[in-house]
């Protein structure tokens, strides 16, 4: 007997061994012989339960208007040749992906052609993981105007109050290492050290000279090695230079070589290579109403630009926002008051260090707005100077300055002057009653900012530590907003979904397809009856009068 006749008998014992436990005690299930024969295959239908999430997917895609989003392809027959991939069918992909922590291309491609519900899913379609991965790429502004158009929908729901927002940010790692970032100071030091080590070959191949001028027959192996070193270093110098030219034209404070955006972020000692993503979070149920991804550092500048945002995707006339520290910044604050939004931003307590020294601070100091002057500790007044000065930050600022005989016999000068300064100056923002309002609304608003830390939070939460989202696959500005698009849009629906549940969820999709297919009919009998109406209007003016149509050309007699 052949090796195959062995193999198959063992099959078959193995087959006939099943059946006889399974006749007999009955300890193990088995299934049935993958040669049995079915009458009937079962549909694929068959595999994804009434109640699969993976339905939700299916009926919130088809009720989008993808063209209109700006979907490539969208709206095309794909012209000569194989068609293309339907973008609804790739976003299916995508959305079903994120929310099953499968971000990789390749991986979806695995996906698509082993895992039952993405089967159904895309109807057995199985893309290649290039189609897959330049959707992605190349569909970054849909990708924003998807997620923007999901707020609307839980707007539509009633999921967001839309009169308190938390705003927070956080660091993502991006597609760049942090040596492959470099900043103005590196380079410097970079391009000195470049110098000596010129300077130190350029002497050793004066010295190779020398000595082959005394030994003619010397090999000039070693002088040839250090000429081509030199060529090489030279060559890194150029390099060097031009990189730092390119940062003194740009204004930017580093260079990315890998990613051009990625920037080198630091908080709390710890420096990330990539981006800093903002988000804006309603109050209701924790939904994401806003964000951006940016690569600043520090979070001083973005309160009223993520506070807009929020505004304007809410659609509200005003907004309470809260943030964290890092966001307080008097002009932000001002642009918010205009606008019409409440921030609640703790201050950053500057002066700690000279209230454990015993000293005085500008804290200490109490404006009086009758008198337009300060009032020290000991009840002296500072009164403003002429002008105005421009601080570091560019705000203008009024001088409050002392007299010389007030504090001369101040008796706690001690603790508010050196003891070569003469008077104590009070610097005043042009816009300071800004920030006595927000300084007056702080106080007592512990509760506000504990909700914060609860709001704010619980997307990056879910996202880095649950989903494990804590870097980006894509690299550049355009790309890596529209694959945090991506995140945000499955964060929310992951949260609708538990909210309202699966069969709202369906019915509501059902009825916003059902409205967008019967939108271009009510656009064509709109258009139908207009053209009747000018037909009938042209009827009658030949009623009256004799007028001649050259599209018909018929004579109406008066």
């Amino acid at each position: 007997m052949t090796v195959v006749g062995w193999v198959e008998l063992l099959r078959l014992g193995k087959n006939l061994w099943c059946t006889i436990r399974l006749m007999t005690n009955r300890t193990f299930k088995c299934g049935p012989s993958r040669e049995q024969p079915s009458f009937l295959p079962p549909r694929v239908e068959d595999y994804v339960a009434a109640g699969n999430a993976v339905r939700a997917i299916e009926a919130y895609v088809m009720a989008l208007d993808l063209e209109k989003l700006g979907f490539r392809h969208a709206g095309t027959f794909g012209g000569a040749g194989q068609p293309p991939y339907d973008p609804a069918d790739l976003l299916k992909l995508y959305i079903y992906g994120y929310l099953n922590r499968i971000r990789s291309s390749r991986c979806l491609e695995r996906e698509a052609r082993r895992n039952l519900e993405l089967i159904w899913l895309l109807k057995g379609l199985a893309p290649g993981y290039r189609t897959i991965a330049n959707f992605r790429q190349d569909n970054w502004a849909a990708l924003k105007a998807a997620n923007r158009d999901f707020v609307l929908l839980a707007r539509e729901l009633e999921l967001v109050n839309g009169e308190l927002v938390a705003i927070d940010g956080t660091f993502f790692h991006g597609d760049a290492s942090k040596a492959s970032i470099t900043t103005q100071k590196k380079l410097v030091k970079q391009l000195e050290a470049l110098d000596r080590d010129i300077e130190a070959y350029e002497a050793a191949l004066k010295a190779n000279d020398a000595a082959e001028a005394a030994r003619p027959a010397a090999d000039e192996a070693g002088s040839e090695d250090v000429s081509r070193k030199i060529a090489a270093l030279m060559e890194k110098r150029a390099q060097t230079q031009a990189d730092i030219a390119r940062l003194q034209a740009s204004g930017e404070t580093q260079l990315s070589r890998t990613d051009a955006d990625a920037r080198l972020l630091s908080k709390n000692g710890q420096t990330v290579a990539g981006y800093n993503v903002q988000v804006a979070v309603d109050d209701k149920h924790k939904l994401i109403v806003a964000s951006e991804v940016v690569n600043d550092g520090n979070d001083a500048g973005q309160l009223h630009k993520m506070a807009t945002a929020a505004k304007e995707a809410l659609a509200a006339e005003t907004l309470t926002a809260l943030a964290d520290t890092g966001y307080y910044n008097g002009n932000e604050l001002k642009a918010c008051e205009e606008d019409r939004i409440v921030a609640y931003v703790p201050p950053a307590d500057r002066a700690g260090r000279l209230q454990a020294q015993g000293r005085f601070s500008h804290e200490d100091f109490a404006y009086d707005a009758e008198a337009d002057a300060y009032r020290c500790p000991a009840g002296a007044l500072l009164k403003p100077m002429n002008g105005r000065k421009a601080n570091t930050g560019g705000r203008l600022e009024i001088r409050y300055v002392s007299r010389k005989s007030d504090c001369g016999a101040c008796p706690f000068r001690a603790r508010c002057l050196s003891a070569k300064t003469p008077r104590r100056t009070i610097y005043r923002w042009e816009h300071e009653d800004v920030i006595d309002r927000h300084r007056a609304r702080m106080k007592g608003a512990g509760a506000m900012m504990r909700l914060r830390a609860a709001l704010a939070e619980h997307p990056f939460g879910t996202l880095k530590c649950r989903a494990g989202y804590r870097h980006f696959l894509l690299r550049g500005f355009a790309k890596v907003r529209g694959e945090w698009s991506l995140m945000a849009l499955c964060y929310n629906f992951a949260r609708v979904l538990n909210i309202i549940g699966l069969e709202r969820l369906i019915a509501y999709c059902a009825a916003r397809a059902g409205n967008r297919a019967i939108l271009p009919l009510q656009h064509a009998l709109t258009a139908a009856f207009r053209a009747v109406a000018a037909l009938m209007a042209l009827f009658w003016v030949g009623m009256t009068t004799k007028f001649e149509i050259p599209s018909l050309r018929f004579h109406l007699a008066a």
